[in-house]
């Protein structure tokens, strides 16, 4: 005999019944006390199959408490079998799934995986030691498995079966993508990936659904668990685009992928984004002018670590990127490298130095010399003469010393033009340190209003420019 117990209400005072009920539901039905096993698929003839198909998802279709390990502990393990066995049934393609099948399986499919998530933990970091672990994932991931073998079982038709996998099937999956179990969202990855190539008419839909995700994201929360495996999705997505390039498209790089660059958390998606970006410049590198300079708008100011990353992807960019767009965009580039070269951190500076590794990307800077050397020379002289790190020493000489066998008299030309702007700057310094002992020595004779009203025109008059020129130098 089993007792039917909804899960979150009270038991009803109402006497036992003694037939099972199956009703709908928009939850699980809480699975209490025993259950009679149902016989096995293969053992029943051809045409008993249906039946006995709906009945073990209907059985299935119940929710088993796993709060308590040395609770129903026969009941899981007939659910799991069962579980098991229905998709040994899929996979065998031995029966045709009827209608009425599929949609009795997408709703047992269902009343298991959709439910309201744990609440988050307090911080998004992918290095945790031990990453959350859903208690029911015994059952759990026999049935997305289940739900896996039937969307790529060949025998499954898309036009049928999109009845059953509509939009709200596809965004409460997507919902489930903010799982702290990294095993669950392996696994949506893999499903919404086989629906989005299945299923061409929800195709659309989901590249919204995903454009919604990453708003909430970046503009409102700054915290989800699966943006990683939607961008993998979408890296994939991308591939795909034919070309030339649909509008729809460009916009999605510019209102959420570019803007996924601002989160503090990137660390924990960065390597799937930047492969994203990396897909749309390989097919259309026009668009490598607007990513550097949709780089530097979200450029880290005090993260030096996400600073280090977005270098990292700037050299990727920049290794698709033609002379015309690069030529667009090198004077805000360079200006911001130049300040990255001078970095207290010598990963930042060292990964900046990094980029003259790159053949392609020196041969741009040698087509620009003429404006980038200019821009760089003060950080590259500023580091030679004082940065701490001695290895950045070494790359910042490599640098120079290719710069001057590039063309020595422009090297020639910014070194005096350095020298210049250091001597101005000195005997400004010089200056405004003569200015302010001047004030030390009127303010040491008299204080204030005082001072000045003994003053003659001609004093206060020095007196007054000498202020000036402190506040204004």
């Amino acid at each position: 005999m089993l007792k039917i117990i909804k899960r979150g209400h009270r038991k009803s005072p109402k006497p036992e019944p003694t037939d099972l009920e199956f009703e709908p539901e928009s939850q699980p039905i809480t699975l209490s006390l025993s259950m009679e096993p149902l016989p096995l698929l293969r053992d029943v003839a051809v045409l008993d199959r249906p039946a006995l198909f709906l009945k073990k998802l209907q059985l299935s279709s119940f929710y088993c408490d796993f709060s308590n390990s040395l609770k129903w502990v026969l009941e899981k393990e007939l659910k799991r079998q069962t579980l098991m066995e229905l998709v040994d049934f899929i996979d065998s393609g031995s029966c045709k799934l009827t209608g009425p099948m599929q949609e009795e399986l997408i709703r047992m499919v269902s009343l298991n995986i959709f439910r309201c998530l744990p609440p988050a933990s307090d911080l998004l970091e992918p290095d945790e030691d031990e990453p959350y672990q859903e208690p029911s994932w015994p059952h759990l991931q026999i049935v997305y498995e289940l739900l896996l073998r039937y969307i790529a079982s060949p025998e499954t038709d898309a036009k049928v079966a999109k009845r059953y996998i509509d939009h709200i099937f596809v965004l409460r999956l997507m919902e489930l993508f903010d799982s702290e179990d990294p095993r669950e969202r392996e696994y949506l990855k893999t499903l919404l990936h086989r629906i989005y190539g299945k299923f061409m008419v929800h195709r659309p839909f989901i590249r919204k659904a995903m454009n919604n995700v990453f708003y909430r994201f970046i503009f409102e929360t700054q915290r989800h668990c699966g943006i990683g495996e939607l961008l993998e999705i979408l890296g994939s997505i991308i591939n795909g685009f034919a070309l030339p390039m649909k509008e729809e498209h460009k916009l999605f790089l510019v209102r959420a992928l570019i803007p996924l660059h601002k989160p503090k958390c990137i660390s924990a998606y960065h390597h799937q984004l930047a492969y994203c970006i990396i897909q749309f410049v390989d097919k259309d590198y026009k668009l490598a002018e607007l990513v550097v300079k949709g780089l530097l708008k979200y450029w880290p100011v005090t993260n030096c670590q996400k600073e280090v990353l977005f270098l990292a992807e700037l050299e990727e960019v920049l290794e698709a990127t033609q002379a015309a767009e690069f030529h667009r965009c090198m004077l805000p580039l360079f200006r911001q490298i130049g300040r990255c070269l001078n970095s207290p951190h010598f990963q930042v500076a060292e990964r900046a130095l990094y980029l003259w590794n790159s053949e392609h990307i020196v041969s741009l800077i040698a087509q620009n010399r003429n404006v980038i050397l200019p821009l760089i020379f003060e950080a590259l002289e500023k580091n030679t003469q004082g940065h701490w790190n001695q290895a950045i020493h070494g790359l910042t000489a490599n640098v120079r010393r290719m710069f001057q066998e590039m063309d020595p008299e422009l090297f020639e030309e910014c070194q005096e033009q350095y020298l210049e702007k250091e001597t101005r700057a000195r005997e400004m310094e010089e200056q405004r340190e003569l200015t302010w002992k001047r004030i030390e020595a009127v303010a040491a004779t008299a204080g204030g209003e005082d001072m000045r009203k003994g003053m003659g025109k001609q004093e206060r008059d020095s007196c007054r420019a000498c202020e000036e020129e402190v506040l204004y130098s």
